[in-house]
């Protein structure tokens, strides 16, 4: 097994197809990683199932955010997205054949996010080869790649057992952001700066952002193209930031793991990411928040 580079979170799309045709990848070695499609829409949250049924990368499963990636929501305690129980995800990750050391590639087909929390998710549980597809559906398919449009297969015969052991990447809590809170640990939100600022929020009940945040959209660390940026120009979206203490957030713990993704490719840190985020943070009301730019 090779050990995991925490530097190289993310996978090409040509490296890819060479995964899958069983060539040899650092990282990778000769095995052919399981892929899953973590298509999703907040808006319709069945959008990306049936996206998936209609057509896949071949022998792809699917992670669904709210069944698969999450656990169950505590209203008025949770945000919308909460971590799932460690057991119960592994056994989903079992189901689709990803056994402890086998490489494990998210996609999606939004830039990453959804992936990025598929893949935090599996650094969470000590997983040590997981990748992130760069430029999801669609760099597969610039790169030359096939979808498939047959019935999904059968669930594979269930993999091994995991051991146990130490999270890769790490979160926070409510607790956590309180003690940041006036202090140098940074906090970073990854959502739009409207939705930072209290200018707009179409999907929680509260507008803004929790004091002494710093907006950081997730957005850009992409190119035009939805691919992501050089580690140079990622690790220059962190100057003057401490990654490595840093706590991400956005509104449920989705497009903040695409910020940690950002880091850990550009090797400037590991940031923390505070999975309930805003959506949490706003269930009790004695709890600081802010708005506009700073």
């Amino acid at each position: 097994m090779s050990n995991f580079s925490i530097s190289r979170p993310l996978i090409s799309a040509t490296e890819l197809m060479a995964a899958v045709r069983g060539e040899p990848l650092p990282g990778l070695d000769n095995e052919p990683p399981v892929l899953v499609d973590c298509r999703f829409q907040l808006d319709d949250p069945e959008a990306g199932l049936l996206a998936w049924q209609r057509e896949r990368l071949p022998g792809a499963r699917y992670g669904h955010l709210e069944r698969d990636f999450s656990g169950p929501v505590q209203p008025g305690r949770s945000g919308r997205h909460p971590l799932p129980e460690p057991t119960t995800l592994i056994r989903r990750l079992r189901s689709w054949g990803v056994g402890p050391d086998t490489p494990v590639v998210f996609y999606d087909a939004s830039g990453g996010p959804f992936a990025a929390r598929g893949w935090w998710l599996a650094c969470h549980l000590g997983h040590p080869r997981a990748y992130v597809l760069d430029g999801g559906i669609e760099a597969w398919l610039e790169a030359g790649g096939k979808l498939e449009s047959h019935p999904p297969a059968l669930a594979p015969t269930p993999a091994p057992p995991w051991p146990e052991r130490p999270a890769l990447l790490k979160a926070a809590n409510v607790e956590d952001v309180h003690a940041a809170l006036g202090s140098a640990t940074p906090l970073l939100d990854a959502r739009s700066s409207e939705r930072f600022a209290g200018e707009q929020e179409p999907i929680d009940p509260v507008a803004g952002h929790i004091p002494g945040a710093r907006c950081l959209p997730h957005g850009g660390n992409l190119d035009p193209r939805g691919r992501f940026l050089s580690s140079a120009a990622l690790a220059a979206r962190w100057q003057d930031q401490d990654a490595d203490v840093a706590i991400c957030y956005c509104g449920s713990g989705v497009t903040a793991a695409h910020n940690v993704l950002a880091a850990v490719a550009a090797g400037v840190g590991q940031p923390r990411l505070y999975v309930g985020s805003w959506s949490e943070w706003i269930t009790d009301p004695s709890r600081p928040m802010a708005r506009g730019q700073s």
